[in-house]
């Protein structure tokens, strides 16, 4: 089977078949005897046969290269999907010093991003009502960006600690 225009017709009309096949149902005999038929070539002699078995590794190979490459093309698009849905869905809000709130951590608690002297800074603290304004109370912390970014380092320490903690309880 040195006849390369030979293998080119084998391999061509192998990976025609396997194309057009349900992968549930097909198995290699099936394919090398249709590809047999097709060839007008006896295909079960022992260089056919395993040059037919190879390319239906190869072919299935691929297959399977494609699906995880699909799967980790999908799964990137639903990440990138819940990171701008979750985005969207967050609307800004702006406490009564024009302070950007992140969150509410209770009722009169609150993280904001404020300017403060040309700086910015995190800020976590307790609000008070005055003439039915909500206002930042001096209970809390303003955090600079270098502070900020320290601090979030050091998150998974902290909670490591707290399930420490917690799992002595």
């Amino acid at each position: 089977m040195d006849d390369a225009e030979t293998k080119g017709r084998i391999e061509e009309t192998v990976l025609k078949i396997l194309q057009e096949s349900n992968m549930d149902d097909v198995t290699e005999s099936k394919i090398r005897k249709q590809a047999s038929n097709e060839l007008d070539l006896n295909l079960s002699q022992p260089p056919f046969k395993a040059f037919v078995k190879q390319i239906i590794e190869d072919f299935l190979l691929q297959k399977q290269q494609e699906q995880q490459n699909e799967k980790k093309e999908e799964e990137e698009e639903e990440k990138q999907q819940v990171k701008q849905e979750g985005a969207s869905n967050r609307s800004t809000v702006y406490d009564d010093s024009g302070d950007l709130v992140i969150c509410e951590l209770g009722k009169k608690r609150k993280v904001t991003i404020q300017d403060f002297k040309g700086r910015t800074f995190v800020s976590i603290r307790e609000f008070y009502t005055k003439d039915g304004k909500e206002l930042p109370s001096s209970k809390g912390i303003s955090l600079t960006q270098e502070q900020w970014l320290a601090f979030k380092k050091i998150v998974p320490d902290i909670e490591q600690a707290i399930q420490k903690k917690e799992s002595r309880v």
